[in-house]
């Protein structure tokens, strides 16, 4: 199926943007797999799609080598989760890697490299010049971004955490990912692959990729925390960033919270609400559902394993049971940077000594430091400021031959670290925000593995955990504490060392279950399976790309939903004589955010030129009150209303109004009216609107996270108080609404299309233009023959159009108000444009032969 998309709509970097001096594009296979001879008895199955995993770097490791042409010996590093993540990708799918060199082989950009790497490791390079890449990684996402998704404003140019907003860093940020989509675009089989994006380095990729490639398969996972909306509010570009996430067909989180925030921030930014489904959920974006996952990343345990396995280990664990032996040992293990909390960590050690003396000389704080990720004054902060405290605390308390904090901030080998890992009974975690953190996994998986390193003891451990750590809720057995308490901290490490071994080993025990079971393979797996069940869709849907720059976005709409023309339309209104033309008032003839709600004169115009054909019935179809419509269109003499969604209609201005029932009995608004009070009250912006058949509750002026919840509390109410009334509560667009039993907008329709059967006039062109939920109920009474009491007959043009591309009913749509309008003026300017019949001249030839 083509694609109906925008491509090529505009370059979405910045103008001023130098192009990127890429090499020559490679004429590279877009599906790499070797062929299998047929068989000649049985067809072979069809090979899996492949799967591209984007990552800022490749899984690789490089080292200068002399002997190789490029200067450099590649190899597989196995410790970072693009890599280990193929373990849980269906074994026999091809598996390719985007990504940039190592930083050491960042200059060695060729095309002979990149058919080396693509042959031997399945890696295809994205060369970024070294100031390009400088200003997009330690420019934008170290000293901004990351900061910021870390819950620290740069509030002065000055401040420690990061950099102010700089345009000209967020344009080097969208060149950098517009590189990213260039590489992808040689290789992609959009049909087919399945793309995996990973971390807030590639936020704008989703909407390069989607730009030239409507129905990719994108996935997104999002390794480091998101903020509170207050937070990321903040981001001069937060639309655009928002916007690429749910350019993905999947979003995927480690926590709740984390997705919780996001789920917050596209309420709040761009007006959209979710729902959860069967587990899943999912945020209804221009007709395609995005997907929301919540997973935290697990630990690769064969790898684990092998460096437990490695004779290195056992000498390292030997030297370390050595070195330490009577000591109470206690282990941590982070990265240099502002927000792992290593000097809040050294200051409850020192309380810790301070409160319990008789750990002095006894309890050993070993704290290794792994490389920086980044530079800057912020890095060289950290260090300082975890040297200071910890020469500090051994001035104090140390002895000859004791060390309280023992920092290791040179390189430290992973043997060297597993035996750390595996001698000490307490692992302390004190970061004070953080993605993820693997580090409390891999200590409980390498004090599970301690009998492989000549430890057989039972299995039993400790963690001391920060509550803002991404893996805090996996881990129900550690002891959380809040890493800013200096005190909680230090006692928690106290009650962690005198813990009796029978709590210790049932926390241990729960701890490597869930580990064990919830492995790096586990998650990639479920991932994977998430993203091919959110795509499923693709092909049973046309795509369209609207809107300019990092605002792009594809609208997907069924194969049988198209744009009403005037072209299409006026036809069938010139050959038909009985029309029934139905317009919802808000959001369809008049814009949903005005804020005088008065017809224009254009709209009274147009719509008394229609009445003035007597083939025309016209009708306001509303869920405003009586008075107020009358009141509007008094000008229309001719124009039908059928108010508060039809409890009232009037077939002409001068006509009586009629109600849908004989009596009605309205004592349930005495119940109503105090509940919706109550909520009124208790939520800041919402109000009650009262009209006479129905009541509403109004909350759109409201926090829109508050406002939601408390309409769904005021819902629950109000169905178990009314639940004896004959009335029905719904929830609408930021509404809440009691009204009569058997009132809608397709019951007034119906009731209508009776009206104009029993005279006689049965309706042979029948128009209804909507806009919200409400007007569902009139296409599916036009739409639907088998569900409507009504028959039309079967030449009778049908034309139900809902206005904005969205899922529907209506097998129409128009893209706006102003639309609508120009659609009515065709049809009333249609009845002066019939030809007119031939004129025969009759000429007499009198006196002719």
């Amino acid at each position: 199926m083509p694609s109906l998309s925008c491509h090529n709509l505009l370059d979405l970097a910045a103008a001023d943007e130098a192009p990127l001096p890429s090499p020559t594009p490679l004429r590279l296979p877009r599906v790499m797999s070797v062929a299998s001879p047929a068989s000649p008895t049985s067809p072979s199955p069809p090979a899996p799609p492949r799967r591209v995993i984007v990552s800022h770097r490749l899984p690789l490791r490089a080292s200068p080598d002399a002997a190789s042409p490029f200067g450099f010996a590649f190899s597989v590093d196995a410790g970072t989760v693009a890599y280990q993540l193929r373990s849980g990708l269906p074994s026999n799918a091809p598996v390719l890697h985007i990504g940039t060199l190592p930083a050491a082989a960042a200059e060695a950009a060729s095309d002979e490299l990149s058919n080396y790497l693509l042959a031997n490791f399945s890696c295809l390079p994205v060369y970024l010049p070294s100031d390009l890449h400088h200003r997009f990684y330690h420019g934008f996402c170290k000293h901004y971004l990351w900061p910021l998704l870390h819950y620290l404003l740069p509030l002065t140019p000055s401040s420690l955490g990061g950099l102010p907003f700089q345009r000209a860093l967020y344009h080097s940020f969208l060149s950098a990912n517009r590189a990213f989509a260039d590489r992808l675009t040689e290789v992609l089989t959009p049909d087919e692959d399945l793309v995996w994006i990973h971390d807030y380095h590639l936020l704008a990729l989703p909407t390069f990729l989607r730009k030239r490639f409507p129905r990719a398969k994108v996935g997104f996972f999002l390794h480091s925390p998101f903020p509170s909306s207050e937070i990321f509010r903040t981001i001069p570009v937060r639309d655009d960033l928002v916007r690429a996430l749910l350019n993905a067909d999947l979003v995927g989180f480690h926590t709740f919270d984390y997705a919780r925030h996001f789920l917050s921030a596209c309420s709040r930014l761009l007006g959209l609400d979710y729902q959860s489904k069967r587990g899943y959920i999912g945020i209804e974006y221009y007709g395609r559902t995005v997907t929301v996952k919540i997973l935290p990343v697990g630990i690769d345990m064969g790898q684990l394993r092998s460096v437990v396995s490695a004779p290195e280990t056992g000498d390292a664990v030997r030297r370390v049971a050595e070195a330490y032996k009577g000591r109470r040992l206690m282990i941590g293990v982070d990265d240099v940077d502002l927000f792992k909390g290593i000097g809040l960590k050294f200051l409850a050690m020192e309380q810790l000594l301070v409160e319990h003396p008789e750990l002095r000389g006894r309890a050993v704080l070993v704290q290794i430091a792994n490389p920086a990720r980044s530079e800057g004054r912020d890095v060289q902060g950290v260090q300082d400021e975890a040297r200071a405290i910890s020469a500090r605390v051994n001035a104090r308390f140390g002895t000859p031959g004791y060390t309280p904090i023992v920092l290791l901030d040179g390189p430290v080998t992973p043997q060297e670290k597993a035996a750390y890992y595996a001698a000490a009974e307490c692992c302390v975690v004190s970061a004070v925000r953080d993605g993820l953190n693997r580090i409390p996994y891999i200590y409980t998986v390498l004090r599970q593995e301690s009998d492989a390193l000549g430890d057989d003891t039972p299995k039993r451990s400790v963690i001391v955990l920060s509550e803002f750590v991404g893996c805090s809720p996996s881990l129900s057995g550690a002891i959380r504490v809040n890493p800013w308490s200096v005190e909680s901290v230090a006692e928690a490490m106290n009650a962690a060392l005198r813990m009796p071994e029978a709590e210790q080993r049932l926390r241990h025990e729960k701890h490597y279950k869930y580990v064990s079971t919830h492995d790096v393979a586990y998650w990639a797996k479920s991932f994977d399976q998430d993203l091919q069940r959110a795509c499923k869709d693709h092909f049973s849907r046309r795509h369209w790309g609207i809107g300019f720059g990092m605002s792009f976005k594809v609208v997907a709409l069924g194969p049988n939903f198209r744009r009403l023309s005037v072209e299409h339309i006026v036809p069938p209104f010139r050959r038909t004589e009985n029309r029934l033309i139905l317009l919802d008032y808000d959001g369809t003839v008049m814009p949903e955010n005005s804020i005088d709600k008065t017809p224009s004169t254009e709209v009274i115009s147009v719509l008394n030129r229609l009445c003035e054909d007597p083939k025309n019935r016209v009708f306001i179809v509303s869920g405003r009150g009586k008075d107020e419509l009358s009141k509007w269109f008094a000008p229309c003499e001719k124009l039908g209303i059928a108010a508060e969604h039809g409890y009232f209609t009037r077939w002409s201005r001068d006509a009586p109004w009629e109600t849908s029932v004989l009596a009605a009995d309205f004592d349930w608004k005495k119940t109503a009216e105090p509940v919706m009070q109550l909520y009124t009250e208790a939520t800041d912006g919402s109000y009650i609107e009262q009209k006479e058949s129905a009541i509403v509750w109004h909350h759109q002026e409201a926090d829109p996270d508050f406002g939601s919840c408390q309409a769904k509390e005021l819902l629950d109410h109000l169905e178990n108080v009314l639940a004896n009334e004959p009335v029905v509560v719904k929830r609408g667009q930021q509404i809440v609404e009691v009204n009569p039993q058997g009132i809608s907008k397709g019951v007034v329709v119906e009731s209508l299309l009776s009206s104009m059967v029993k005279t006689g006039k049965a309706p042979d062109f029948v128009l209804c233009i909507g806009d919200d939920r409400s007007d569902e109920d009139m296409f599916e009474s036009i739409v639907c023959p088998s569900n409507a009491s009504v028959k039309l007959p079967a030449t009778s043009e049908v034309f139900a159009c809902t206005v904005g591309k969205k899922p529907s009913m209506a097998k129409y749509y128009l893209d706006d108000t102003v639309d609508v309008i120009k659609m009515l003026e065709g049809l009333a300017n249609a009845p002066s444009q019939r030809p007119r019949p031939a004129v025969q001249l009759r000429v007499s030839f009198e006196g002719s032969l």
